[in-house]
């Protein structure tokens, strides 16, 4: 097959090339420029796409052996990852921005480029793992604290047929970097990306601020009492505790956090950890991988697996079923979950195979909750 190998200039995208051209592939690698204002070198192992992450791609692919290139990609980015990011906060949801990069940019812009090139599949560094049959199936990853199928789940199956994740099998980020030290590439031992990309200091309310500016509004308890003041309703996310810029404690002496944040009154409503507490989860714009489950699903359309709604939150026993429009409803089985927020993205699966993703819509709570909730 021909291969479009994204290479970010990390270990685990060279290596993911390496393996491509060792599988027989006829490889490719290109560099995707995400940002419009570039550093030149990174800070630490915060964030991406520097020139400098763009030279160790360039490096890496020299080592493997195949042709490099960069596309710049900086203004798809800034027109969906980006201003998704802004228009949820804006909204008082909770987006993943990994998620919409994914969706926007490595599955969408870049397959579809390289589809349009003539290449047959598009190669990643993710940790995940597809099983081809008479369904493709995408799973988890071998080594569960790396797995990454929770972003991945919104690519849709058309998409999924053309992705190849070559480090899913291995058991840790141990054996991927040592694999990298084998083969002679010089990143290692460099350290992994984190946080949120295009944030460059790691200062998320920062960043909105500059972006949004300041619109002062009032923190107010259930009731509707007045506790304090905000400078941006969208600085606050459901199930935040710190930072609320209250100087009262509670009456009952326990922390407040965060219950909603009301967008359109600049509102934000705090109050007890058991109100964040829910058991019934609606979802939108909802994405399947498993249409052979979904048929099988009895008269009533529930189909039993679990659910996950943080990168690295515990899947929870739950029953699924999808509702008109690219909805989905959603009833935990076992103990409620805390601080669902509207925009998260929530993953269904059955084991460690991926059945499918939905958006946050709403989320409530219809029975009490019970002991050992979880955070």
């Amino acid at each position: 097959m021909r291969v479009l190998a994204a290479m970010s200039g990390g270990v685990d995208s060279a290596v993911a090339a390496a393996l491509a051209v060792e599988a027989g592939h006829d490889v490719v690698g290109v560099h995707m420029a995400l940002s419009r204002e570039r550093d030149q070198m990174r800070s630490g192992s915060r964030g991406c796409c520097s020139i400098e992450d763009a030279g160790d791609a360039r490096r890496a692919a020299d080592v493997v052996g195949i042709p490099y290139y960069v596309w710049d990609l900086s203004a798809r980015f800034e027109e969906t990852v980006v201003a998704d990011f802004l228009r949820e906060y804006e909204a008082g949801r909770t987006p993943n921005p990994c998620v919409r990069c994914n969706e926007h940019i490595k599955f969408e812009a870049l397959l579809d480029k390289a589809t349009a090139l003539g290449f047959d599949a598009v190669a990643t560094g993710h940790y995940a793992r597809v099983v081809r049959g008479a369904v493709t199936e995408l799973h988890r990853a071998a080594d569960a604290a790396k797995d990454q199928s929770y972003v991945l789940a919104v690519m849709g199956p058309e998409r999924l047929e053309r992705a190849l994740f070559p480090l899913g099998g291995f058991a840790s980020k141990d054996e991927v970097r040592a694999e990298a030290a084998r083969r002679g590439l010089s990143v290692s031992a460099k350290p992994d990306s984190y946080d949120i990309c295009f944030v460059r200091d790691g200062n998320t309310q920062g960043f909105l601020r500059d972006r949004l500016g300041s619109r002062p509004g009032e923190i107010v308890d259930s009731s509707g009492a007045v506790l304090g003041e905000h400078d941006g309703a969208y600085g606050y996310t459901v199930g935040q505790r710190k930072g609320l810029g209250i100087d009262a404690p509670a009456a009952d002496g326990r922390p407040r956090y965060v219950l909603e944040v009301d967008a359109a009154a600049n509102r934000v409503v705090v109050g007890a950890a058991e109100l964040l507490s829910v058991d019934r989860i609606t979802g939108e714009k909802s994405v399947w991988l498993a249409d052979d489950v979904l048929a099988g699903a009895g008269a009533d359309g529930w189909v039993e697996g679990e659910v996950q709604v943080r990168a690295h939150g515990a899947p929870v026993p739950a029953r699924v079923r999808t509702t008109g429009d690219a909805g989905a409803e959603v009833e935990l089985l076992g103990a409620p979950l805390r601080g669902v927020a509207a925009g998260q993205s929530l993953v269904v699966y059955r084991g460690t195979r991926v059945l499918g993703q939905a958006t946050v819509a709403s989320a409530h709570r219809a029975r009490p909750a019970s002991v050992g909730t979880r955070a």
